[in-house]
């Protein structure tokens, strides 16, 4: 008789990956604690749980390659989204500081860049005349991106607090926090256009869909109605751009 050892790192009871129950009114997916996502007999022969109440696999992204992951994240699919926010990151994940600033880091540094395309001219883009100039286009940048983010996270975590009915602790900030960074993934597209050359309505692309991301990011962490998220989101994300675009304006005024 096989002796059953569960291996997997996420032994405590957290949220994971349901099935989608199909209903004459709604077709939604399931959220049930388990202990234990996966038994392993011996090396490669594992063994999925099943959903307590609906005796279905609970997560089955645990024997999917990454790419699959990957692809089901960029189509937006829920069940990914809670295996990545519920499965993958655990609570270590949750307290690493370390890992928080990384990211945070890459996300300001591709945010600038993004404003850099989107809130100035060419002619401003191109090498500045003078050292004073070139402090003043890295002044513009470095304010937009951070009252922009600044507000952006405000409007997050309020409308998390106020419309979502979610408590807002420090463990739960930093999973929010996290969620967001993550889900804005596709501004690792901006990277391509440091190398090509792309019209700057490409860059609104990419925002439509960090701001799809963020939402059903913010929905599998609350459990919320979907279009709050979406309201929420696309709040935070306008007042960000308004701020950017303001502050633009502004030193436009006061350098004239």
């Amino acid at each position: 008789m096989c002796k059953m050892i569960p291996t997997v790192p996420h032994r405590s009871p957290l949220p994971v990956v349901g099935v989608n129950h199909d209903s004459k009114l709604l077709s939604s997916v399931f959220v049930q604690n388990v202990t234990t996502l996966y038994i392993q007999y011996s090396p490669g022969n594992i063994r999925l749980m099943k959903c307590g109440n609906c005796k279905a696999v609970a997560d089955e992204y645990i024997e999917c390659e990454l790419m699959i992951l990957v692809i089901d994240l960029i189509l937006h699919k829920i069940k990914a989204y809670r295996h990545l926010f519920y499965n993958r990151f655990s609570r270590e994940t949750l307290h690493n500081e370390v890992l928080l600033w990384k990211l945070s880091l890459g996300f300001l540094i591709l945010d600038a860049y993004q404003m850099l395309a989107v809130c100035t001219t060419q002619d401003e883009r191109s090498l500045p005349a003078s050292f004073a100039s070139f402090l003043g286009l890295c002044g513009k940048v470095l304010m937009g991106v951070f009252f922009g983010n600044l507000m952006f996270l405000g409007i997050i975590l309020f409308g998390t607090r106020k419309f979502l009915n979610a408590k807002i602790g420090d463990s739960r900030c930093k999973h929010i926090l996290l969620s967001i960074l993550v889900s804005s993934y596709f501004k690792i597209f901006v990277i391509a256009m440091m190398v090509w050359e792309f019209p700057s309505s490409v860059v609104f692309i990419i925002k439509m869909f960090v701001l799809s991301s963020n939402a059903l990011a913010l929905l599998v962490i609350t459990d919320a109605v979907m279009i709050r998220c979406i309201w929420i989101c696309f709040a935070a994300h306008a007042m960000k751009f308004l701020v950017t675009q303001g502050l633009g304006a502004y030193q436009k005024l006061v350098l004239w």
